[in-house]
């Protein structure tokens, strides 16, 4: 089976998926302008991945014409083959990213970020540090089109799962599926750690009543510093980041680690190396710019006490902060930084 050949046969299956990003992009464009607030993507954000998925997971149930402008359909041209069964593998991942769905929303919508007047208050920054036109482009182009574009892409997993044999789940879909579960439990906790530290740090009083694993006594000490160090967040500095980023990444291996698709796999891969990699690499580079963005904020805000943070701690990855620990004994350092990350440390110190 030659690239033309498998491209010519799914082409059809992206003709709903693109009309419906299309539209998105410019319902939440014409939204911005009109509202003055950019953060529409924002709010749809946690709904779009799981509509694309859900869209080829769910082939054989749409009707051949659709009886709506934004109805899913499945066009006449796509194969019995990839539209006349379910995937067990794509329903497995739909499975996943439902379940992620509900978690994001959850903690959206407790951080009202729901609301039609809230907006990403890194938004507000950027738009004081650039002239305004060329934050309406930032807008038009990143914001607006770039970020639905991502979305849709979120998608694509899932497609090149449906366009294989749909044979029954295997060994790598047990564990892939297994290590999807755990790291929204893990991106959950992580949530609530920081949800539960920003109310203490807000109303100054404990909540022992919180999700399990957020349980924790902070301290005024903690609210002093102005940032989460405790839980999760004493391992990574964005442990939520990085569930986010693995969860994609586990959600893009389904396909490509099916011992079912070899075939398919090489054939589409011959096209490119990394092509069946670009959702989650360019997710990744999402965030990766994202947090940097972010990082230099927090910095901003608190620049001793952070600058210690990012010295003692990984960015993403848990198991270099202990390394960076080593690296700081060997300096010297770490005690002075420990205090300053962990401990209770100085007033001034963490200004």
């Amino acid at each position: 089976m030659d690239s033309f050949h498998v491209l010519n046969e799914q082409a059809p299956t992206f003709v709903w998926p693109v009309k419906f990003c299309v539209a998105m992009t410019a319902t939440t464009y014409v939204l911005s302008l009109l509202t003055g607030n950019v953060s529409q993507v924002d709010r749809v954000w946690t709904f779009l991945p799981t509509i694309y998925t859900a869209y080829y997971a769910l082939l054989p149930l749409w009707p051949r014409v659709a009886p709506t402008f934004f109805f899913p359909y499945t066009p006449e041209a796509i194969s019995s083959s990839i539209g006349g069964s379910f995937s067990p593998r794509a329903l497995l991942m739909l499975a996943l990213v439902v379940t992620w769905m509900f978690r994001l929303s959850y903690n959206t919508w407790r951080r009202g970020l729901f609301s039609l007047k809230d907006e990403d208050y890194r938004w507000e920054i950027l738009r004081q540090k650039i002239p305004k036109a060329l934050f309406q482009l930032f807008n038009l182009t990143f914001i607006a089109i770039a970020q639905n574009i991502i979305l849709f892409l979120l998608g694509i997993p899932t497609q090149i799962a449906v366009s294989q044999p749909h044979t029954s789940l295997g060994v790598s879909d047990y564990v892939l599926g297994t290590l999807g579960f755990l790291v929204i439990l893990i991106e959950f906790t992580a949530d609530n750690q920081q949800y539960s530290f920003q109310t203490y740090k807000q109303s100054g009083k404990l909540n022992m009543n919180e999700w399990p694993g957020a349980r924790i006594r902070w301290t005024p000490q903690d609210a002093e510093r102005g940032f989460v160090t405790r839980g999760l967040w004493a391992w990574s500095r964005h442990p939520n980041f990085f569930c986010e980023q693995s969860f994609w990444v586990i959600i893009n291996f389904f396909p490509l680690l099916s011992s079912s698709s070899r075939e398919l796999a090489l054939s589409t891969t011959s096209i490119t190396s990394l092509a069946p990699l670009l959702p989650c690499l360019v997710l990744c580079s999402l965030f990766y710019s994202s947090t940097l963005f972010t990082e230099g904020i927090s910095l901003s805000k608190y620049p001793i006490a952070y600058a210690a943070y990012q010295q003692r701690v990984g960015m993403f990855i848990p198991l270099l902060t202990p390394v960076w620990g080593f690296f700081l004994s060997l300096q010297g350092k770490k005690e002075e930084v420990d205090q300053l990350v962990y401990g209770i440390g100085d007033r001034k110190k963490l200004a």
